[in-house]
């Protein structure tokens, strides 16, 4: 009986120091059996917090919304004043022409990028280029079938834009990095001073862009600066992150 009983209990020992490795070995004919795809959901549950997101897709959604509601706030606070402006040019959204970008430069990533269409598609130097929620740049060259493009974050970029909330004007400047600068052209009045998160759009009585274009909002801005104000500006159309684009013609 005694006898008995040791082998019983050498026994359970036994399994007991084999179960961790039976466990690894059932594990293993799972991830087998299974082709590695409990393996793979196991990994992508335990690392989704470290997934870099769906930024792409919120940018896009968000520019084309805030693009939407911007265009419909500046057409309607700036109608009557454009009825008034009958000698200077028209722009219509019914003349976009859409584009793939298919070149990028490393060395130079915030100055241009290069469209997959050109002039046998409509496009012409000086068109506005168009991102999901305002404008990115203007068309610099063309050839029959590619477009360069010149980001407004480029060096030496200016293109006269204005505050619509206060009817002040400036120019914005790139300076190679992913946000341009603001100097407006002169002082702010106390009753209608720029503030941080101000849009800023393409001027109404513009001759060299469509007018009410919108281009990005302030984010800082030193009211000290001299001779007037400057900032720094967020576009609302994110260069580094746009593989197509919309050509409007003017």
């Amino acid at each position: 009986m005694g006898g008995s009983n040791r082998s019983v209990i050498y026994g359970w020992r036994s399994l007991r120091r084999l179960w961790p490795w039976l466990l690894v070995a059932f594990s293993l004919c799972i991830v087998r059996w299974s082709k590695g795809a409990v393996f793979l959901d196991t990994y992508a549950f335990l690392t989704r917090p470290f997934w870099p997101g769906t930024a792409q897709r919120d940018w896009i959604k968000n520019g084309t919304q805030l693009e939407q509601e911007s265009r419909l706030r500046l057409l309607e606070a700036d109608n009557q004043r454009l009825r008034a402006m009958l000698s200077l040019k028209s722009s219509s959204k019914a003349g976009l022409i859409s584009a793939a970008v298919i070149s990028r430069s490393p060395n130079g990533w915030w100055q241009q990028i290069v469209l997959g269409k050109g002039s046998t598609a409509g496009i012409a130097q000086g068109d506005a280029v168009l991102g999901p929620g305002g404008l990115i740049g203007i068309i610099q060259s063309v050839t029959p079938i590619t477009a360069r493009v010149r980001l407004l974050t480029a060096p030496g970029s200016r293109i006269g834009v204005w505050n619509p909330r206060t009817k002040r004007h400036g120019i914005l400047l790139g300076i190679g990095t992913n946000r341009p600068v603001i100097r407006f052209l002169d002082k702010d009045s106390k009753d209608s001073k720029s503030l941080s998160g101000d849009l800023l759009s393409t001027s109404p009585a513009s001759t060299i862009l469509p007018p009410n274009l919108p281009v990005g909002l302030i984010q800082t801005l030193d009211e000290q600066a001299i001779p007037a104000p400057e900032g720094i500006v967020q576009l609302i159309a994110a260069p580094e992150a746009i593989d197509w684009v919309q050509i409007q013609k003017f």
